[in-house]
């Protein structure tokens, strides 16, 4: 074959293994780039549907304001700030006598106050004269009541606030019901530590307002004092026991009861005639059946 033949088949034969070679190269990385797109492609996310909208507090219509405004009533805030005292700041609304009791986080606080429809003023306020260092001052809460003209209660998860306002309707102080009051009253030891209390002589009477607890185990007088954590719901604690010193085949259930009285940190309604009194973890270490004073 001439030699020139030769070399043109050649020349053929290599355009052809270059031709192949390049489309070997070539087509794996257009597919390895499709598929590197594919995968990291961008893809549109809305939370549209999972979006999770924070409950509010509602706005309680005003019908009854004696019943409603009643009671007492813990500083949270004030103009916009929450409030640190020495002393839990609140204010007890006596609709009978129209008159206001309290403290300002370091005095006692008493004075006059008047109240229509959606109005509230306070006036005539007196203190007494006790010195404190606190963040929040007390002379700045007593000016700030004494600008206090309208006033309107929230509700958030049954727990009720007072927002009290100036005449312009902006906020200068919110409150919050404490909700204690329903341990009011006398009551007798049904179950302490989940174990039933069938032949129990003890007996407590709670008074919320005094900040007090009174008590007869069937053998010593005994007395305590209650504070509250106006920073939890129904938080309270009972401390400070005293009791006459009798020793008797009951002290250890005494000593017993005392003892679950001073773990216990809150409080729950079970019925109208029980309550439960709650340990820092959620357990129940108390349960009081209301009684009646025999008189």
């Amino acid at each position: 074959m001439h030699p020139l033949s030769n070399m043109s088949n050649y020349l053929i034969k290599l355009s052809i293994i270059v031709l192949l070679a390049a489309s070997n190269i070539v087509a794996p990385q257009d597919t390895f780039a499709r598929k590197k797109e594919n995968k990291y492609e961008k893809k549109q996310v809305t939370l549209a549907d999972t979006t999770i909208v924070a409950p509010t507090e509602k706005e309680v219509a005003v019908v009854d304001a004696p019943r409603q405004l009643y009671g007492e009533w813990t500083l949270m805030t004030m103009r916009k700030k929450e409030v640190s005292t020495t002393q839990r700041p609140y204010i007890y609304l006596d609709f009978a006598n129209h008159k206001v009791y309290g403290c300002n986080g370091c005095n006692d606080l008493n004075g006059k106050f008047s109240q229509s429809g959606t109005n509230i003023s306070f006036s005539e306020m007196i203190t007494t004269e006790n010195e404190c260092h606190q963040t929040t001052s007390e002379r700045s809460i007593m000016k700030t009541l004494g600008e206090v003209q309208r006033f309107k209660i929230t509700s958030l998860f049954n727990i009720e606030y007072l927002h009290l306002m100036n005449n312009k309707g902006n906020v200068l102080m919110v409150l919050k019901r404490q909700n204690l009051d329903a341990l009011n009253g006398a009551w007798k030891v049904k179950e302490l530590d989940g174990e039933h209390i069938s032949d129990s002589d003890m007996r407590f009477v709670i008074d919320i307002d005094m900040r007090a607890i009174h008590g007869n185990s069937g053998m010593n007088i005994i007395n305590g004092i209650i504070t509250i954590d106006p920073n939890k719901d129904f938080a309270i604690q009972f401390e400070d026991f005293h009791t006459g010193g009798n020793i008797a085949d009951g002290i250890g259930m005494e000593t017993n009861v005392l003892l679950a009285f001073e773990q216990a940190e809150s409080c729950k309604r079970i019925n109208d005639n029980e309550m439960a009194l709650l340990d820092k973890q959620g357990k129940i270490v108390l349960v009081l059946s209301r009684i009646e004073i025999e008189r």
